[in-house]
């Protein structure tokens, strides 16, 4: 999650829940499976042995198909006994193991040989006859396959998308689109978020085109939310939306809800914050521990193995009298911060209490269970090779999104620790590497989380006028506008399209001008929340409170509560009615386009 975790994570499967991070689960059959660890090829150089990684989803059918099928076949356990080190990763649990082979989907299949490099690397199930036919070819002859190939090498940007690669890259994310099916891709159909938030910022600048594919992906996707518990379903085989498979993984649910409520703000389409209510709702009732943190994600088969579409037509009455599918009840920082992210959203165009608390108790329970110190954050319990990146950037958007709905320099205090932390800890020559404990495989810096760093360090820039943050931001964001980086295919190119468009321009600057106990300010208050742009700068100004904490416009002294909408280099005047702010935004929009 994407990630994420997006695209190619859609070829994911699943087997049962890890007791704890990195937990191996009892052996199956005669395979004693084992853990990853730093000392693992050592071990397959003294015993002259291969190492099998298994890198599964404990959320994902065809995880536990190829469990129940091809890791019990005779000849493939035979072939795993006499040459092989098995080895079985949770992968939501090692995010260094996930972002290294994303686009290998789970069941992720990589054979090394003793020194670490790979031989064979596999995406999806693989049937027993064919997993035998590669294990033996491996012990006959262990060369690398076609699979494998040289790493790229980064060129790295100057910091942002060069005029001609962001041109490309737009015209990709167009000629991409299903203008038949909606949606992008011709197979698995997914509400990706990032490549829509990037075609509602166009379409509020009044690009009509961009509009069009936002507002039909948005709609087409409501399909995959479970009629039932609600919660979405993370994607639809057969290139249309109505072929789903069952998972419900935190990060489908957190940005989604996020990206139906953005939709509503900018569209007020109620079933689009149906839509955001239903998905609240499943996390509520679903993936709430007892302490309000947010657990993992829910399997799709009821039975390991089974699809389960006859389970999922039925009621909630004759569902619960077969049992709930496995939840995976592990607490994550990283799910959790989207968690907030995506509840921060909704609270913005509801203003309901509730939802505002949840993200908050969500946010305290990891403040106080995975804290590190000096602003960063663990995975789970226990990091077997952590600290990772995305739990403390997760984080620190989780916590920029707090102080901006709720206007509390707390947050925006928490928010800069966990931002120094991250560049403290994971700054490499070529952006942010996923994590800097894992010493088995080089880690390496993946797009997403560098893509997030820079957004998070850029906003966090215009919220504090720190320039260290800017400078974080541009670290990142030379890899993220890296040629490499930036998906050829034009599937996923919104994350490098929406870093590089935030990095090279303003947010939009909205402040409120009065006290905190005053009805009149909390009222402008949340108009500004409710305004639909996803890049905004969002304050209130409480003089008793002293200084902005970035105090780079001078505002007038008033008798009144009143919002002010600033640009780089002009303010408007001081409205003073929620009314007044939504028809300046409204023309501003109008003007723009």
């Amino acid at each position: 999650m994407r990630s994420l975790l997006r695209l190619l994570l859609i070829v994911a499967c699943l087997h049962w829940q890890a007791s704890a991070n990195d937990t191996v689960r009892p052996a199956l059959g005669t395979i004693e499976w084992q853990r990853w660890s730093d000392d693992i090829f050592e071990k397959a150089k003294r015993e002259n042995r291969f190492v099998l990684l298994d890198l599964e989803a404990v959320w994902c059918h065809w995880c536990h198909v190829m469990d129940e099928i091809t890791y019990h076949d005779p000849k493939v356990i035979e072939l795993i006994k006499s040459r092989y080190i098995p080895v079985r990763v949770d992968q939501d649990s090692r995010p260094d193991l996930s972002n290294r082979y994303e686009y290998y989907g789970w069941p992720a299949t990589i054979v090394f040989n003793t020194d670490g490099s790979e031989i064979v690397k596999r995406r999806g199930y693989i049937p027993p006859k064919p997993m035998a036919s590669l294990l033996q070819a491996i012990i006959d002859d262990p060369s690398p396959g076609p699979s494998v190939f040289p790493e790229p090498v980064v060129e790295l940007s100057d910091g942002a998308l060069s005029p001609e690669l962001r041109a490309k890259t737009r015209e990709l994310l167009v000629t991409s689109y299903d203008a038949d099916n909606h949606g992008w891709g011709t197979v698995h159909k997914y509400l990706d978020w990032d490549v829509v938030e990037y075609c509602m910022g166009e379409a509020a600048r009044g690009d009509r085109q961009f509009e069009k594919m936002a507002r039909e992906t948005v709609a087409a996707s409501r399909r995959l939310i479970d009629p039932v518990w609600g919660g979405i379903y993370q994607y639809s085989t057969d290139g249309d939306w109505v072929h789903p498979h069952f998972e419900k993984i935190m990060q489908m649910q957190a940005e989604d809800l996020r990206i139906y409520s953005v939709a509503y703000a900018l569209w007020k389409d109620p079933a689009d914050l149906q839509a955001a209510q239903n998905i609240r709702g499943y996390l509520r009732d679903f993936l709430t521990s007892p302490d309000g943190a947010y657990y993992t994600s829910q399997d799709a088969d009821i039975v390991p193995g089974e699809h389960g579409g006859e389970y999922f037509a039925l009621g909630d009455a004759e569902r619960r009298k077969q049992g709930i599918p496995r939840i995976d009840r592990n607490i994550y920082s990283r799910e959790n911060g989207w968690a907030i992210y995506g509840l921060t959203a909704l609270y913005a165009v509801t203003v309901e209490q509730s939802v505002l608390d949840d993200a908050v108790r969500a946010a305290e329970w990891i403040i106080a269970n995975r804290s590190l110190d000096g602003g960063g954050f663990r995975h789970g319990d226990k990091d077997v090779a952590g600290p990772y990146l995305g739990d403390t950037v997760s984080m620190a958007r989780a916590f920029l999104s707090l102080h901006a709905v709720t206007a509390d320099r707390k947050w925006l205090q928490r928010a800069e620790e966990a931002l120094r932390f991250a560049d403290a800890r994971f700054k490499s020559e070529t952006g942010y590497i996923t994590t800097a404990g894992a010493a088995a495989l080089k880690p390496k810096p993946q797009v997403d989380e560098n893509a997030s760093m820079a957004r998070v360090a850029n906003l966090l820039h215009h919220y504090t006028g720190n320039a260290e943050y800017r400078r974080i931001a541009e670290h990142a964001m030379r890899f993220v506008a890296a040629p490499v980086a930036v998906d050829q295919r034009g599937i996923q190119v919104g994350t490098n399209l929406l870093a590089d468009r935030e990095f090279t321009s303003p947010p939009l600057h909205l402040t409120v001008i009065g006290a905190k106990d005053d009805p009149a300010a909390k009222t402008l208050f949340h108009a500004t929340l409710a305004d639909p742009a996803t890049y905004k700068r969002v304050e209130w100004w409480d003089r008793r409170e002293g200084r902005l904490p970035n105090a780079d416009v001078q505002y007038p002294e008033l008798d009144k509560a009143a919002v002010f909408v600033c640009t780089d280099s002009a303010c408007s005047a001081p409205m003073f009615t929620a009314e007044a702010l939504a028809s300046f935004v409204s023309r501003a929009d109008s003007q723009n386009r």
